[in-house]
C-alpha cells in the first residue's frame, strides 16, 4: 500500500510539472514575436545566376525547417534562368547549324564556278 501511494504522489508530480512546463510556469504575458531569419545572400538581380552564385547560397532554418517561401523564390529563379538559357542555347545551336550548312552549300557551289571558269581559259 505504501508502494503504491508513493508512485500516485510521484505521478501527479510528475505530471505537475509537465503542465507547467507547457504552460509556461504562469506568465500572463505572451513570448514577444522574433523576427523570422531572411536570406543573407540572395540571388543577385542585376545579373544571371552563376554556379558560385548557388553554392554560397545558404537558406536560413525556421522553426520547422528551411522558410518554403525563400525555398520556392530562389527554385522558382533558377528555374526560370535555366529555362531562358536552355532556350538561347537552342538558338545558338540552330544559328550554328544553318551558318554550317550555308558555308558547306557555299562551299560545294564555289568549285564548280571555279573549275569551269578554269576549264574556259
Amino acid at each position: 500500500m505504501v508502494m503504491f501511494l508513493f508512485l500516485v504522489v510521484a505521478l501527479t508530480v510528475v505530471v505537475a510539472a509537465v503542465t507547467l512546463a507547457v504552460v509556461g510556469g504562469g506568465e500572463s504575458a505572451p513570448l514577444p514575436e522574433v523576427a523570422p531569419e531572411r536570406l543573407q545572400d540572395p540571388l543577385p538581380a542585376d545579373r544571371p545566376v552563376s554556379g558560385a552564385d548557388v553554392e554560397s547560397l545558404r537558406f536560413p532554418l525556421a522553426p520547422r525547417g528551411y522558410r518554403m517561401a525563400d525555398v520556392d523564390d530562389a527554385l522558382g529563379r533558377l528555374a526560370a534562368e535555366l529555362a531562358e538559357r536552355d532556350a538561347r542555347i537552342a538558338d545558338l545551336e540552330s544559328a550554328l547549324a544553318g551558318a554550317r550548312a550555308a558555308a558547306a552549300h557555299v562551299h560545294h557551289v564555289h568549285p564548280d564556278k571555279g573549275e569551269g571558269a578554269e576549264g574556259r581559259r
